[in-house]
């Protein structure tokens, strides 16, 4: 079987800690790894200090194949993310010619100033492989398996567009859901012993409520078409076997 490919993500800035700014990379992120077969395994959200930065970049990128990163890499005094990059991989942050280039093309055509604050846009740890930028230009960046891209959701999203066909992707993760019309309370015990009878895939309970009625969405997830079907059968028949003891 194909290996497991496994990311995690950095999602950095002060203005998500305290609320300001709703995250919305999230879970885009994750519904495009999951698309095409890498597990996100974690997501750290730290505050826009080089140190933190740092501490969790050299945490994650040992442990997974990809780190994505968002956030920090705009005009401002605090957008400090290719200066923590730089200091994890041990390498000088300056300005990219490149990207100074086509940065002042842009500039030009839209009649606007290279200002001192629009240039920090253009640096980066030296060494570092540009990620496309279509919407505002100024690039994101890759240092081995660290891909760092801009925070605002459209640039995010356009960014990590270009990324994708670069990455080693997985076996995608099947999935199959069981509708429970009874809480979570009625199907706990005999979901713990259908998991534990099916170890190659990950069962989960998501309780609804409507009109104060509980209901259950039990869902299972596997590589293995053939493990699914099993698992899937067996929750089936516990549901139905409520069904008939009530």
């Amino acid at each position: 079987m194909p290996e497991t490919v496994t990311a995690a993500m950095v999602v950095i800035g002060d203005e998500i800690l305290s609320g300001r700014t709703k995250d919305k990379n999230v879970g885009h992120l994750a519904d495009i790894m999951t698309a095409i077969g890498i597990d996100l395994k974690e997501v750290r959200i730290v505050p826009d200090e080089e140190d933190e930065i740092v501490a969790a970049v050299n945490a994650l990128r040992p442990r997974y194949a990809y780190v994505f990163t968002t956030g920090g890499i705009g005009p401002t005094h605090d957008d400090i993310t290719a200066d923590a990059i730089s200091k994890a991989f041990g390498v000088p942050c300056d300005y990219d010619a490149k990207a100074l280039a086509m940065m002042e093309a842009a500039y030009v055509k839209r009649g606007l100033e290279m200002t001192a604050a629009r240039k920090r846009m253009a640096r980066m740890p030296v060494g570092a492989k540009h990620i496309r930028n279509p919407i505002s230009t100024a690039p994101g960046f890759q240092m081995e398996n660290v891909y760092v891209m801009a925070g605002v959701p459209s640039i995010f999203q356009a960014m990590l567009d270009n990324v994708v066909p670069t990455l080693k992707t997985g076996q995608k993760l099947l999935s199959a859901t069981v509708h429970c019309p009874y809480g979570e309370g009625a199907v706990a015990e005999a979901l713990a012993a259908i998991q534990k009878a099916h170890p190659d895939t990950i069962i989960g309970s998501y309780p609804k409520s409507f009109d104060g009625k509980f209901s259950t969405d039990l869902v299972i997830r596997s590589r293995s078409p053939e493990a699914l079907a099993a698992a899937e059968a067996d929750v089936a028949g516990m549901v139905a076997g409520i069904g008939k003891a009530a």
